[in-house]
């Protein structure tokens, strides 16, 4: 679902979206906000890369993408007291400086939204199926595996 699509609804308890479109982090935020809850925490993660880099390509395994972020989601809910949690992840060809990474954690705590937030992006980077390829300006590619050990 697009952005537009999803606009002005609550999300239920976690929404986990894997999807090759931007996002726009006002409204997903706008939409935590309706949960009606002291705290929002969120996280926007961009694609950083050297000055040879020329673009940018995030691969994901089709089959368990989503539904590994939407665990981690649901991992969040059963360790903080939270209304409610979003992930997004980008895949696809992207630049460097596009957002690629979603994170958000509603509560009426703060610590709470602020420590589940912070360890759905970890877990993210830990445990789900996401791979990105570098295209150099030479045209030469490399690969970069997911990011593992994360607590």
């Amino acid at each position: 679902m697009s952005d537009e699509e999803i606009a002005g609804r609550a999300p239920a308890a976690v929404d986990a979206r894997v999807q090759s479109a931007d996002f726009d982090p006002g409204r997903q935020l706008a939409r935590l906000g309706e949960l009606r809850r002291a705290a929002l925490a969120s996280f926007v993660g961009r694609i950083e890369a050297g000055d040879e880099v020329e673009e940018i390509w995030v691969d994901h395994h089709a089959g368990l993408a989503r539904p590994e972020l939407l665990a981690i989601g649901e991992e969040a809910l059963a360790r903080w007291p939270l209304a409610g949690a979003i992930l997004i992840h980008r895949h696809g060809r992207l630049r460097p400086g596009d957002r690629a990474l979603f994170a958000a954690a509603a509560s009426s705590s703060v610590d709470a939204a602020e420590q589940a937030c912070a360890w759905m992006v970890a877990q993210t980077r830990a445990r789900a199926p996401f791979w990105r390829k570098d295209v150099l300006a030479d045209g030469t590619a490399r690969w970069f595996a997911p990011v593992r050990g994360a607590d």
